[in-house]
């Protein structure tokens, strides 16, 4: 086996003092909307009920219990974090613990966060993706800050299974806790395109990804931030004709993600990132 020796001046270089690291993590302006949504250092955990006021008891069982005290091995008077998925957190220790769950004591009085300004929903025909595609499609989707994702059967992609619809919401529970997300992101029944229609008709901005359609940072170009919006995302093989031209004659604006052919996961990924930094930044313009 050969053996790189290594350059002296870069030796030099790395010992002196003045070349270092600063490893710290990100920190967000107090005036940001989402500045209360990640404080880190405390493990979070999921409970839909919430102690009402500083001194409350909860109770945590099933899964979270599991994760809290065999996973993470947490025990008595270790300090963690629940949220409720609606914009609710409370910080609080673990009071006491026996085996089919833990009594969690709040610290402080429970604090509420506002949703995003703007409500994406994300309409995805991934119901024939495989080998965990599906999955990283609805995980990124729950950490970009989609507000729900909706299955879309099309023509090429006919039906999901409910096994599928099961595993799909532990993982958008996982990505909501790893990514310290306060709103839950929601997965929908899926839905034809034929009842997406009165859906894009009465939505005020819908995209729908198309080959060779306009770029879409050009589309956004002369438009205003909306209260809601809807992305629509075709499957495999892309809509059929009949089915791109229903969508946008709904209302739907065809936007274009660049000059290659690109995968379901990968288009939803292109088109809900500019979008969410579009609505962003439409947000500190009008501030």
């Amino acid at each position: 086996m050969q053996i790189l020796g290594c350059n002296p001046r870069l030796i030099s270089l790395l010992n002196r003092s003045t070349f270092h690291l600063n490893a710290r993590p990100f920190s967000s302006s107090s005036s940001s909307p989402y500045s209360s949504q990640s404080r880190g250092g405390l493990p979070r955990f999921f409970s839909e009920t919430l102690p009402s006021s500083k001194g409350g008891v909860v109770r945590v069982k099933g899964d979270e219990f599991w994760h809290m005290t065999k996973v993470l091995r947490l025990g008595i008077d270790d300090r963690v974090e629940l949220f409720n998925g609606k914009g609710g957190l409370v910080e609080g220790r673990i009071e006491s613990i026996d085996r089919s769950g833990v009594d969690f004591e709040a610290l402080e009085n429970p604090s509420l966060v506002s949703p995003p300004t703007t409500q994406w929903h994300v309409f995805a025909a991934f119901s024939t993706l495989k080998g965990g595609r599906a999955d990283w499609l609805v995980e990124k989707c729950t950490e970009l800050g989609a507000s729900s994702v909706t299955p879309l059967l099309t023509v090429r992609s006919q039906s999901i299974s409910e096994n599928r619809v099961d595993r799909l919401q532990r993982v958008i529970m996982a990505a909501a806790k790893q990514c310290q997300r306060l709103h839950e992101m929601i997965l929908k029944p899926p839905i034809a395109v034929d009842e997406l229609l009165p859906v894009v008709a009465k939505s005020r901005l819908t995209f729908v990804a198309a080959a060779e359609a306009t770029p879409v940072f050009n589309a956004l170009s002369s438009l205003n931030k909306e209260p809601n919006g809807i992305i629509i995302i075709g499957p495999e093989g892309d809509f059929t004709e009949k089915e791109l031209n229903s969508i946008t004659e709904a209302g739907a604006t065809a936007v274009g993600l660049g000059p290659h052919r690109l995968r379901v996961e990968t288009a939803t990924m292109a088109l809900l990132s500019s979008l969410m930094l579009w609505s962003d930044s439409q947000e500190l313009a009008s501030n």
